[in-house]
């Protein structure tokens, strides 16, 4: 477009109000509806060249990528290459081609491993994914502990320590901050590492990282404890009601948080006839049935709840 053009165009955008200029995608012009003066010409379509009348259609033809997912060691950036042999077609590869494709792969694995970094990360996140589906967590809570892991990795905090207990660590923190129901002993049962170290680790990702983490309510392992108890909602409801009226009278304060719910479990278990033993809900709970008995017994004597008798 030329200076004297350039010129005109503005001196008509000027006069012409925002609001009344329309673009035309056929003609690729920006109109003033009012005095029908194109204020600029060609211009450029920032959109795809394909159309599509349908939502399936539109996804079938579109060539955008996934999500960054935070659970892989590059977030899902790099392409990945199949190991099934197979084109396009479905059609299996000859033997010449499928050498060829085994050596793409095995330098697409290298260019994707380059550091020691992208080595520890490729090793914690599949850790993360394995700890993560043996605790039937949600995706949120493993991007959650990723997040935590990479700023670890960033700040050296995991130099010299096992990743495992790193990874427990941050998946316990993880946890924690989206308030779900998970002790430190269930998460490090399923490590290499013991209870004692994935805690140290936690203590050093608080201090080191200043992750902002609530502290643990015993509400939040009503429904849980609940859910596997097969429980009805009117048992959690009240164990929750209980919960809180503990809460205001200072009882839960430097007590075990899933003690306290399974003491209040049973407490409204016995009040709405849906009994539970003493010990099914320790074991469910994770705590041990003299912990049960004794919060069971603060809870009524400092609350006055009386119990059916039996």
């Amino acid at each position: 477009m030329s200076q004297d053009s350039e010129k005109d165009s503005q001196s008509a955008s000027s006069i012409c109000p925002q609001d009344k200029i329309v673009f035309d995608a056929e003609r690729g012009e920006y109109i003033c509806t009012e005095t029908g003066e194109v204020i600029e010409e060609r211009a450029i379509d920032q959109g795809p060249e394909w159309r599509a009348f349908t939502p399936e259609e539109k996804e079938k033809r579109s060539r955008v990528g996934g999500p960054l997912n935070q659970t892989i060691h590059d977030r899902g950036l790099s392409t990945l290459i199949d190991w099934k042999d197979k084109d396009a077609m479905g059609r299996t590869l000859d033997p010449r081609r499928r050498l060829e494709a085994l050596r793409w792969r095995k330098w697409q694995i290298r260019a994707r491993i380059q550091s020691s970094i992208d080595r520890n990360l490729a090793q914690a996140m599949n850790e993360l994914e394995r700890i993560g589906n043996l605790l039937n967590l949600p995706k949120s809570v493993k991007d959650e502990a990723a997040l935590i892991y990479r700023k670890a990795v960033e700040k050296g905090l995991v130099r010299g320590r096992s990743i495992e207990s790193v990874v427990a660590a941050a998946i316990y923190a993880a946890c924690r901050r989206m308030k779900i129901a998970r002790t430190l002993d269930e998460i490090s049962q399923f490590t290499k590492a013991n209870r004692k170290e994935v805690a140290r680790c936690y203590r050093l990702l608080l201090r080191e990282l200043d992750v902002e983490v609530p502290v643990s309510d015993s509400k939040d392992y009503v429904t849980r404890i609940g859910s596997l108890l097969r429980l009805s909602g009117a048992v959690m409801k009240t164990a929750a009601e209980i919960l809180d009226k503990a809460k205001n009278v200072g009882l839960t304060a430097g007590k075990d948080p899933a003690g306290l719910a399974a003491a209040a479990i049973y407490i409204a278990a016995l009040q709405n006839d849906d009994r539970r033993t003493q010990k099914e809900i320790a074991q469910v709970a994770g705590v041990t049935e003299v912990t049960v008995r004794n919060r069971y017994k603060e809870l009524i004597n400092e609350l006055k709840i009386q119990i059916p008798t039996q």
